[in-house]
């Protein structure tokens, strides 16, 4: 009896791991729509009111960016209303970000956009930092790990986690400051506390073999 509950117990958490369902707000010109979004292993859905109901599979995002309080979906296809741009989607709501997080990095590519500070291992170490942005800044944290970048911040939406993978390359021009270029765009941070030369051409090597372009 016992290992049958151990059984249940196991299986229920992979279904809980494999898959994530809940109540999102559709934001468009007339006012939005109230729906369920559900985040499995295949891929993103949406139903919503009427005709609101939409289905991606992962390759057909072009960019996914979460956040505790939206999900944002770039898609590949053509809007006629927006002279040919790709169609977006704007979801609102609470939004379970710290379920998602390991389930959408597990499926996509750089095309994932993690606006949250989800700590992932062991913490190398850290530093005080101000991000640059061309009107207001924000300040947070920027932390090491042994395969991601987070940076965290009470700015909403500001938070960013980058898997190495996600890392284009890196660059600095002194111990002051550091500069992370992604697919999402490049972000450049004013430290508060300089980083070490050997700090940093070890994070360099990190990054270029994570991404396979040194042994």
């Amino acid at each position: 009896m016992a290992f049958g509950k151990t059984a249940s117990c196991l299986i229920l958490a992979a279904t809980l791991a494999s898959a994530a369902q809940f109540a999102v707000r559709h934001e468009h010109l007339r006012q939005g729509c109230a729906g369920v979004m559900t985040v499995d292993e295949n891929g993103v859905r949406f139903t919503g009111a009427k005709k609101h109901a939409w289905s991606w599979k992962y390759e057909d995002i072009q960019q996914l960016r979460l956040s505790p309080e939206s999900i944002y979906i770039l898609t590949y296809k053509d809007s006629k209303l927006r002279l040919g741009k790709d169609r977006e989607y704007n979801f609102t709501g609470k939004i379970p970000a710290e379920e998602l997080y390991p389930l959408l990095k597990d499926r996509m590519d750089q095309r994932f956009v993690a606006a949250v500070g989800q700590a992932s291992g062991a913490v190398s170490f850290s530093l005080p930092v101000k991000h640059l942005r061309p009107i207001v800044g924000s300040e947070g944290t920027l932390a090491f790990g042994a395969d991601a970048i987070v940076y965290s911040t009470p700015a909403k939406a500001e938070s960013r986690t980058w898997r190495y993978s996600d890392i284009e390359n890196i660059g600095s021009s002194g111990p002051f400051q550091l500069t992370i270029t992604t697919l999402e765009k490049g972000f450049t941070f004013q430290l508060k506390q300089p980083i070490t030369e050997a700090r940093y051409n070890q994070l360099w090597l990190q990054i270029e073999k994570k991404n396979g372009r040194i042994q």
